[in-house]
C-alpha cells in the first residue's frame, strides 16, 4: 500500500463525499485553486486554520489532517485538544473574547480548587 499524503487524503475524502473541487473549497472558505494546489502537494505548509476547515468539510479527523501536513500531533490525541487550540488561535477570536476566556478559566480553576 503506497504511503498516504495530505493531498491524496483530501482528494479521496472529497471523492467519497461526492464534492467537486469548487464545492469543497467554497464550504471551507478557500479558493478552488488553493485546494487544487493542496491536493497536488504544491503547498508545503498549509495553515492549521485551513486544515481545520477542510477537516470539518470533508469529515476527516483534524489530528489526521494535521499529522499528514507535517505538524506534531500528541499521541493518543482524540482531537479535542486540537479543536481547542484551533479555537484559541483563531484569527476570529477578538481581544475581548480572549480576555473573557482567560478570566473564565481563572475563575473555574479557583472554584475547583476551593471545593
Amino acid at each position: 500500500m503506497p504511503p498516504v499524503d495530505l493531498g491524496s487524503r483530501l482528494r479521496t475524502a472529497r471523492g467519497i463525499r461526492k464534492m467537486s473541487l469548487r464545492e469543497a473549497a467554497e464550504a471551507a472558505k478557500i479558493s478552488a485553486a488553493y485546494l487544487q494546489k493542496l491536493e497536488h502537494g504544491d503547498v508545503k505548509s498549509p495553515s492549521p486554520h485551513v486544515l481545520h476547515a477542510l477537516a470539518e468539510v470533508l469529515k476527516i479527523p483534524y489530528s489526521t489532517v494535521m499529522q499528514l501536513a507535517g505538524y506534531v500531533v500528541p499521541s493518543g490525541s482524540d482531537g479535542r485538544v486540537n479543536v481547542l487550540a484551533h479555537a484559541l488561535s483563531s484569527a476570529e477570536l477578538t481581544e475581548d473574547e480572549a480576555d473573557a476566556l482567560a478570566n473564565y478559566l481563572a475563575w473555574y480553576r479557583h472554584d475547583k480548587a476551593s471545593r
